[in-house]
């Protein structure tokens, strides 16, 4: 989470796996071409803030809550970030309200 939102994209692709997943408002990106093409855009498309609100970890499955405030449509947004993880690397990621 740290890198994500640092909008670090060398340090965010270094956690996952090479054939990971990653779904943002209904889209999947695959493996880490795909994914770092989508940081890239997502890094510069709008200007925000996050705030942690909580986690739980379930087995191999970490979720993570943010509340983001910015100049994204609606402006304010609180987000579940679902990762299945496997071993130390995140295999899946959701992202979703």
């Amino acid at each position: 989470m740290t890198a994500l939102d640092a909008r670090e994209g060398d340090r965010t692709l270094d956690t996952l796996t090479a054939d990971a997943v990653v779904t943002d408002e209904g889209h999947d990106y695959t493996g880490r071409d795909e994914i770092e093409a989508w940081l890239t855009t997502a890094a510069s498309e709008y200007t925000y803030t996050t705030e942690f609100t909580g986690a739980t970890t379930t087995g191999t499955t970490v979720d993570v809550g943010q509340h983001l405030e910015g100049n994204f449509p609606g402006g304010v947004v609180d987000l579940h970030y679902r990762f299945a993880l496997n071993g130390a690397l995140i295999s899946r990621l959701v992202i979703e309200p």
